[in-house]
């Protein structure tokens, strides 16, 4: 280990090797990159302008794109890249740092997803008490812990990825970096490493998924107790798009970081990757603005205004 070279250049292998997939997998995720950053700048934009819509709700909504905008623009742009580069490199530096934007914006949307959870359970089972409950400065509060809970939890697994060593292998079976990949090839015992993802991003998930579960189960209960049909559909219709996203982007997370690795959980990684890192950005505006009278409503009033 001493006489060994430490390498500080790696090759990601991207989705594919075959180069006649380059050029269509390239215009589909170019096109699906395109999409989401428009549709999560649109709808910040929609919240920002329109008065109607700043309360909680819409706050951590527009949060909420802006973090998923963030998600897509720290992994899509180099992935697009690289199916036109000879040589697929990436140096270690601007590894740690993808990997320290990409594990901020993730952990972020966890604890979002997890106050949106809450303000609706506030909404729908205290009415009465929801504007002195989930004031301006609590709602603040609420997003500020979110990012430093995103910060300090990327901040831990950055710690001990310095003390990972590559000096074998620089081939990341990958499109991007992330830590798990990165113990698999590194020189350095990596079990620290593993621990330290299966405790801290295990809880974090145990938490929010939590949160979720507890906050919609009673606001199920509350629903049934009104034994209004159109008050049960407009809790549904409000709700019902939350559960949709928190289940997308749950299903992935959890098979990533709380499996053991193998050669086939290398694929799979992927697949569950490209889903919550490309995928879940793109649908997520759809999700919260199609069934969303209120943004909808806002989205035709902005375009009639500008001809």
């Amino acid at each position: 280990m001493e006489n060994a070279t430490l390498l500080t250049e790696f090759i990601l292998t991207g989705l594919t090797y075959q180069p006649e997939w380059h050029i269509p997998l390239f215009l589909v995720f170019l096109l699906v990159y395109f999409i989401t950053i428009v549709g999560n700048l649109v709808l910040i934009v929609l919240i920002w302008n329109d008065p109607q819509l700043h309360i909680p709700m819409y706050f951590f909504l527009g949060s909420l794109a802006f973090v998923d905008a963030w998600i897509s623009s720290t992994v899509t742009p180099k992935m697009l890249v690289n199916f036109f580069a000879m040589h697929k490199i990436i140096s270690l530096s601007e590894c740690r740092i993808q990997f320290f934007s990409f594990a901020v914006s993730v952990t972020t949307e966890c604890f979002l997803l997890a106050t949106m959870a809450y303000d609706r359970f506030v909404a729908i089972c205290k009415p009465l008490l929801y504007p002195v409950i989930m004031t301006s400065r609590l709602c603040l509060r609420l997003l500020v812990l979110s990012f430093l809970g995103g910060f300090l939890h990327a901040f831990i697994h950055i710690g001990f990825l310095f003390r990972l060593t590559f000096c074998k292998y620089n081939i990341i079976h990958h499109f991007y970096c992330d830590i798990m990949p990165l113990c698999r090839i590194s020189c350095t015992d990596s079990s620290i490493n593993v621990l330290m993802v299966f405790i801290f991003s295990g809880s974090i998930q145990v938490f929010t998924i939590l949160t979720v579960l507890v906050s919609y189960t009673l606001v199920l209960f509350t629903i049934l107790k009104r034994k209004s049909a159109q008050g049960i559909r407009k809790a549904f219709s409000t709700c019902g798009a939350h559960l949709f996203s928190v289940s997308l982007y749950y299903g992935p997370l959890l098979f990533m970081y709380l499996r053991p690795g193998s050669a086939q959980a290398d694929d799979q990684d992927m697949a569950d990757s490209l889903f919550y890192n490309v995928f879940i950005p793109l649908l997520n505006p759809i999700i919260y603005s199609l069934r969303n009278k209120k943004v909808i409503d806002s989205l035709a009033k902005m375009l009639k205004r500008n001809g």
